[in-house]
């Protein structure tokens, strides 16, 4: 029997468990300070917890509950009056308002499932509730003791809300750090392509929700409770904009999708050959480092990079383009590219494909600066698929491995660095996953 260690979302998981239940329990012997500012914030994180879907790249499937979990993490004067729940109530008005909101999205998902007749996963926004209560539980370890011990008072209001924005910064950064490990775990990309997403992620609706956190704490101690659900209607309208671009995003890869089998259909390509050359480019491209932005990129372009096909006369025998002269490759790269041009997809993705076919040194032996990383992973991606399928239809004793063939025009055709990933990749017997617009 084989026993699966733990991984990294799994002691977070744990972690948060254990922070969570520690701190509930402290909260019920010792009795709850100002319990009905407690049950506001914890009903407010609860709701906030079924807002909905997730946003774009995984980053935080409940922005308003983070954003009140952190401003009550932050609370100091409430109206004018003193507060002292201190670092563990903080955590325990966290952790109760973030389980209601999970059964409550849970039982709310098995409804549609019942409707739908489809399964859904109840483990959706666990993740991201771990990474809540470990966040705001290290935001209230850094101002909560200084509020407590009288320090801020001494501190002029700019100042104030200085502290509070480098403490609510310092959260967020922590945030984004456990967020990177959990998509390295998940999605098998390096940590540092997965931190850099993260940190860019921070930019978007993490920004709004660090910014929205900060005012409620702000704004609560001057105006009380009311101000709660009035100021997070600035968040709940940046993440309707925020799922509006999940839908808009994918719409675009159901159309890519569906425009890469037209090569198949015509009969240009053999079955399957788009989905497989994107599948193998973005196990590269991961090997190699990219982010999650990147390999959608990648994706699209590997999906579509033989459309130029539709524009010959009569189709490459076994549409294996990766056999024919390198001018005739490149003809059919920007005859391709300019249809991809027409279609609305970002500029990255027809200028990968252009440039799929360019040999990687220039007549002078220099390595070309100028071809995209993306353009030299589709190249190895669909040559390998395209000699794989060759030998398979017509076997032959004593013929190279496809990757070695590969090898004879390392330097020029072919990107020595992309080769020597697919020769990791095989090295560790990978199989391309089916990569998913949906999971950037």
């Amino acid at each position: 029997m084989t026993v699966r260690r733990p991984g990294p979302a799994d002691l977070l998981h744990g972690a948060a468990v254990l922070l969570g239940g520690c701190a509930l329990a402290h909260t019920l012997a010792v009795g709850t300070n100002q319990a009905r500012v407690a049950l506001a914030f914890a009903a407010l994180i609860a709701l906030g917890q079924c807002a909905g879907p997730a946003l774009p790249g995984d980053r935080e499937p409940a922005p308003v509950a983070t954003a009140v979990a952190l401003a009550y993490a932050l609370l100091g004067p409430l109206h004018g009056l003193p507060t002292g729940h201190g670092v563990l109530q903080a955590t325990a008005v966290t952790a109760v308002g973030t389980a209601a909101g999970l059964v409550a999205q849970l039982a709310g998902r098995a409804a549609l499932a019942a409707v739908r007749r489809r399964p859904r996963s109840p483990l959706g926004g666990l993740d991201a509730a771990a990474r809540r209560l470990v966040t705001v539980t290290f935001a209230a370890l850094l101002f909560q003791p200084l509020y407590e011990s009288g320090a801020t008072d001494r501190l002029p209001g700019p100042a104030y809300g200085a502290l509070l924005a480098a403490v609510a910064a310092l959260a967020a950064l922590g945030d984004a750090v456990l967020a990177a490990g959990q998509q390295r775990a998940r999605t098998g990309l390096r940590y540092s392509a997965a931190l850099d997403d993260q940190l860019h992620a921070l930019l978007g609706i993490g920004s709004a929700q660090v910014a929205t956190g900060l005012l409620l704490s702000l704004l609560a101690g001057e105006a009380g409770l009311w101000a709660l659900p009035v100021f997070c209607v600035p968040l709940l309208l940046a993440q309707a904009s925020f799922r509006r671009a999940v839908e808009v995003r994918a719409t675009t890869g159901q159309t890519i999708e569906t425009l890469a089998r037209a090569t198949e259909i015509a009969g240009y390509t053999t079955p399957g050959h788009a989905r497989r050359v994107a599948d193998t480019a973005c196990a590269l491209g991961r090997e190699l480092g990219l982010g999650s932005r990147e390999l959608t990129l990648l994706e699209y372009a590997a999906l579509m990079h033989d459309i130029g096909q539709l524009s010959l006369v009569e189709p490459v025998p076994g549409g294996a383009t990766a056999l024919l002269p390198d001018d005739e490759q490149q003809r059919i790269a920007r005859l391709g590219s300019e249809v991809i041009r027409r279609t609305g997809v970002p500029r990255q993705v027809w200028q990968q494909v252009a440039r799929l076919a360019d040999p990687c040194r220039l007549d002078d032996g220099r390595h070309d600066p100028t071809l995209p990383l993306a353009s030299r992973i589709i190249r190895v991606a669909n040559a390998h698929d395209d000699l794989r399928t060759a030998a398979a239809d017509r076997p032959r004793a004593g013929a190279l491995d496809p990757l070695d063939h590969l090898r004879l025009d390392a330097g020029r055709g072919y990107d020595p660095v992309v080769l020597d990933a697919l020769a990791r990749l095989g090295r560790r017997g990978h199989r391309a996953a089916r990569c998913r617009f949906a999971a950037r």
